[in-house]
């Protein structure tokens, strides 16, 4: 009896050895890199980047700039209602999103909240060194930060495929090279090869699924079984998830509709995500329950895939798609989206070893292509008697001779193919790095637990407890 009742002491100390593992402690880790990383940040910032015209006080008001421009007319007032769905989007709803572990509430939205304060500063300047360099000047405006956003945006749904498995380190240094590279292909689709995406659903939705899907493919655990019974949902996580999922679907087309030309076009791109979204939201239901024996939904396809149509739209969203044709891609988008939850992410997982915690394949990776190949067909249709003057806006070099409706739905599909050969190369490559031991990655039998990383209000007095009430049976057992 008394060997009995002291093996039970050891169970319980070795459980919370695996809490507080060496290896996995970022009480030195987290605040060097943070304080590091912050640190080059403002210095970057001080030495590089500037207000833009409508930001800054003295170039706002210089020469004949007021009476050209009036304040009301200063971009400000057209870009921040759009700046700020798009905001709630990246910490609200991507954060909630991913609570829906029983066990990683905490790191889910924590962790969200500090790769995207990160990734939307370094974005800034990555993205400003392309596109906004002025006389060795990078021009920041209220545009700027919308577009750190995206970009944060594809760091967030690469986070979702790693979710449960890394610790904050590495998700901090898989934020500097992918920002990096996510830059460097939004250069090359949009500056050098005129494509249009005003939504994302290549340079975002896709470049930030395939990214992470190679990621966590070479992170690959092979014992990742020993926290299986964590990597599931409870009834008030996955409700807490589909309030990620509402904020969402409500802004999404704020999202693809932000960075548009005034007008007809912004107008145009928010409403095809309006009713692509509503005819994603049936097929998704329509779907779930038919894919179930019982006939059940399952909340993950409802949480997930009723927003395939909102990624699906990004492409096109500003053509003349039509509410017809918007919504037939959302149709479509809602049921491939619900066939890979149910039949493809398991064959990823067990024959091509991905382990995609938020199934990220099937929100943004195939919905993104689809709407990258929508994209590519609608822009070969362009043409002046379906867009009038508007085409100037949608497809300039269209419009101005440079190239045909052809060529340009040639360059679309052209920039999906480079799309994924970045992500999918730039994904094995971070994914060696962050392979290294130094970045402090849990154990396969710590994966999707916050109490690895977090003080867990309720942890320790529970653990208090269960020693105790150990003790007190061993000196019961002893006394009788």
């Amino acid at each position: 009896m008394q060997e009995e009742a002291s093996s039970s002491l050891p169970s319980s100390s070795h459980s919370e050895d695996n809490m507080t593992d060496p290896s996995t402690n970022m009480r030195l880790k987290l605040p060097i890199t943070c304080f590091i990383l912050q640190i080059i940040l403002i210095i970057l910032f001080g030495v590089l980047v500037q207000y833009d015209e409508d930001t800054d006080a003295k170039k706002h008001h210089h020469g004949n700039h007021s009476e050209s421009k009036s304040d009301i007319e200063n971009d400000f007032y057209y870009r921040y209602p759009s700046f700020q769905d798009v905001h709630v989007m990246i910490f609200v709803g991507f954060g909630f999103l991913m609570t829906f572990l029983q066990r990683y509430g905490f790191s889910s939205v924590g962790f969200n909240f500090l790769i995207a304060a990160f990734s939307l500063q370094w974005a800034t300047l990555m993205q400003g060194f392309f596109h906004g360099l002025h006389q060795g000047k990078i021009h920041i405006g209220v545009e700027s930060m919308i577009n750190a956003d995206f970009c944060t945006g594809s760091v967030l749904i690469s986070f979702g495929a790693v979710l449960g498995k890394t610790s904050p380190v590495q998700l901090l240094f898989m934020a500097v090279f992918e920002v990096t590279l996510f830059a460097v292909n939004e250069f090359i689709l949009l500056t050098l090869l005129g494509t249009r995406d005003a939504g994302g659903s290549m340079t975002i939705h896709t470049f930030g699924a395939y990214f992470g899907l190679m990621v966590t493919r070479i992170l690959y655990r092979p014992n990742l079984d020993k926290s299986k019974h964590k990597n599931c949902s409870v009834y008030h996580s996955d409700l807490f998830a589909m309030i990620g999922t509402l904020y969402l679907w409500m802004f999404w087309p704020s999202f693809n509709s932000a960075v548009t030309e005034h007008g007809d076009p912004q107008h145009r791109t928010a409403m095809n995500t309006y009713y692509s979204l509503a005819a994603c939201t049936l097929s998704t239901y329509a779907m779930s329950s038919l894919t179930a024996h019982d006939g059940k939904l399952d909340m993950v396809h409802i949480q997930n895939a009723a927003l395939a149509g909102g990624v699906a739209a990004g492409t096109a969203g500003e053509m003349m798609l039509t509410p017809f044709g918007s919504m037939i891609v959302g149709f479509l988008a809602g049921i491939i989206s619900v066939l890979g939850f149910k039949y493809l992410t398991p064959i990823l997982e067990n024959k091509l070893k991905i382990q995609d915690t938020c199934g990220i394949h099937n929100l943004h990776g195939m919905p993104g292509v689809l709407g990258a190949i929508v994209g590519a067909v609608t822009a070969s249709l362009a043409s002046k008697e379906v867009y009038g003057e508007g085409l100037e806006k949608v497809f300039p070099d269209v419009a101005s001779g440079k190239r045909t409706a052809s060529d340009q739905g040639g360059v679309q599909a052209i920039s999906l193919a480079v799309t994924l050969g970045m992500a999918l190369f730039g994904g094995l490559i971070v994914g060696f790095i962050l392979k290294l031991p130094i970045f402090g990655a849990p154990r396969d039998t710590t994966c999707f637990e916050d109490s690895l990383y977090w003080e867990v209000p309720g942890e320790e007095e529970s653990h208090e407890d269960q020693l105790t009430t150990v003790k007190t049976e061993e000196s019961d057992k002893l006394n009788s």
